[in-house]
């Protein structure tokens, strides 16, 4: 039996172990909902910042929805809800600086529980085909792209989506070749698990018909065997070694790019859902320099070859909280939309096709041993219901051999699910980790994928969470749009942004916008090991909140979508102002 080392953490330069009197608060004062005690743990008096007037809502001890009109901030942390303004309580309390928040909405500030930050962040400044309308038009922009970046020995890209044509086709190389015939181009897939690329990038790689297919992807070709010019998830492999590597001055301009993007949509926290040795150092780089703009919940990348070193090295947790990396991201099928996420049964609208396990089930017990047994949260993505299947399998084994079942394990995404394997999620407290907008971006490709049979499992937010499980919320940005409002809606109406369809899609799995909002907030730092600091507005943890222009909890579900967030703030500073 291998030997756990679930509370090792490293220590580095400007990092500290993770320890439970870190804050540094000189006081606490302690209200909630009852009588004001105040404890002094030091005779030294701080300066207290008070904001007033605002239409406070957290989520209490008991994870109950309450509600507050003035919240008291100190050294970053929150010291009180509901503290009334009078000259002898800001005497008392050394509150300096009181803040009007005339009269609006203050939430805590909103946790992603699935995004690629970098990835975000280089969507935003390579092309983005996310609008494209066809494959030519794809190709369109690629060359606008082209003509503006001469410079650039490589055109890269993402977000086309190909189920979002009129034709439903995979582009081909011939349609960029059209356009950009002197330069590589590589375009990622919106979820990442295809890639499109033209001739030169096909010749570079040296792929031909003769190309063997990788395990776990597929090289598409046409009826003569030539490549078409999409690389299918493991596929993708032979191209990406060609593609010029990333740098930390790539890395910085793709943070800073992503991080005020994030900001100005209300997020504070996000979890990175496979990370590599490159950013790993990055990132621990940018903590011990205090230049992170959000607080990152870092996943270390299954593949990555320095896997066992990282794991060797221990959780690692900024005393600051902006940085926490204690989880690894492992890679079990592909994306429905590329039928590429594995099926127990065929594909409804490709028979011959049961998608594909990405990870090999005779390298699932060593990977899940040595992940687990080394301490580390192991996150799986597993989208069809065969990877979500045989991930719960190993689970089940894995714990069974070596324990671990405390680490909030979690199969990430968890879209399609056999309907005996549901309770097995709440049985086994592996966390299912889902993204609503998925659903309602889904919702005209999915059935046909599975057929109306598989839906019973399929999206299945209000079973699972019923069953007994926390439901931490997410994105999948840069594959969904970031904004957390866009899932906040999608999670309670099972509708797209236009209100499609007109009484929901399977809408007896939406939830509740109070379950909704526990997803993005205290359940999401809970599958980050961090609801010690984030999640509420309750003393003791970080000030971080958004004042937004709409209440969320009574207006029409429907423009829940909406909403505008006029400011951001992280231990209580301003990071962000509409």
């Amino acid at each position: 039996m291998l030997k756990m080392h679930v509370n090792t953490t490293e220590r580095v330069s400007g990092i500290t172990p993770n320890q439970s009197n870190r804050y540094g608060i000189k006081r606490f004062i302690l209200k909630f909902g009852g009588a004001l005690a105040i404890a002094t743990l030091s005779g030294v008096a701080c300066a207290a910042t008070l904001f007033t007037n605002v239409k406070g809502y957290t989520l209490n001890e008991d994870a109950e929805l309450v509600s507050f009109t003035s919240i008291l901030i100190d050294e970053g942390k929150v010291l009180s809800l509901d503290i009334k303004a009078d000259e002898t309580t800001a005497q008392t309390l050394n509150i300096t600086n009181t803040i009007d928040g005339k009269g609006r909405v203050m939430l805590p500030g909103l946790i992603d529980a699935h995004g690629h930050l970098l990835g975000l962040g280089a969507n935003l400044l390579e092309v983005n085909l996310r609008e494209s309308t066809s494959a030519a038009n794809a190709a369109d922009s690629v060359a606008e792209y082209a003509l503006a970046n001469s410079t650039q020995p490589w055109i890269t890209g993402r977000g086309w989506n190909q189920e979002l044509w009129s034709d439903r086709a995979f582009p081909t190389s011939a349609d960029l070749d059209k356009k950009v015939s002197d330069r590589p181009v590589w375009l990622t897939r919106v979820d990442r698990h295809a890639g499109w690329a033209n001739t030169k990038t096909l010749t570079l790689a040296g792929i031909t018909k003769d190309t063997p297919t990788p395990v776990g992807g597929e090289i598409v070709k046409d009826a003569n065997g030539e490549p078409t010019g999409v690389l299918i998830d493991n596929a993708m492999a032979l191209v990406e070694p060609y593609v010029p590597t990333q740098s930390n001055a790539v890395y910085k301009r793709q943070l800073d790019a992503a991080g005020k993007h994030l900001l100005s949509n209300g997020i504070t926290s996000m979890h990175d859902a496979g990370v590599g040795r490159g950013v790993y150092d990055f990132y621990i780089k940018q903590a011990v320099q205090a230049e992170l703009p959000i607080r990152i919940y870092a996943m270390i990348s299954a593949t990555d070859p320095d896997l066992s070193k990282l794991l060797g090295k221990g959780p690692i947790r900024d005393a600051n909280d902006y940085l926490y990396i204690r989880s690894v991201k492992a890679y079990g099928d592909g994306a429905l939309g590329s039928r590429g996420a594995a099926l127990l049964a065929p594909y409804s609208d490709a028979p011959h096709q049961h998608g594909l396990l990405l990870t090999q089930p005779e390298d699932m017990t060593p990977l899940f041993t040595s992940v687990i047994g080394a301490g580390f949260q192991l996150n799986y993505h597993a989208i069809g219901d065969k990877a979500n299947h045989v991930a719960l399998n190993e689970f089940e084994k894995t714990f069974a051999a070596i324990g671990g079942s405390e680490l909030r394990n979690r199969i990430e995404h968890a879209q399609v699910i056999a309907p005996e394997d549901l309770a097995r999620f709440a049985e086994l407290d592996v966390l299912p980790s889902m993204q609503p907008t998925h659903a309602t971006s889904d919702k005209n490709m999915a059935e046909d994928r599975i057929g109306k049979d598989r839906m019973e499992g399929a999206y299945a937010w209000q079973t699972l969470l019923e069953s007994g499980i926390p439901l931490p919320l997410g994105s999948d940005f840069p594959v969904e749009l970031a904004n957390p409002f866009y899932g906040l809606h999608a999670a309670v109406t099972r509708q797209d942004r236009d209100n499609q369809p007109v009484k929901g899609w399977y809408a007896h799995e939406a939830l509740t916008i109070e379950q909704a909002f526990k997803g993005f907030t205290l359940d999401a730092a809970y599958a980050g090991h961090m609801e010690d600091t984030l999640g509420t507005l309750t003393p003791g943890k970080w000030a971080d909140f958004i004042l937004v222009d709409q209440d969320i909890f009574t207006i029409d579900k429907k423009d829940i979508w909406k909403t505008q967030v006029h400011a951001t703030y992280i231990a209580g500073k301003q990071v962000f102002s509409k």
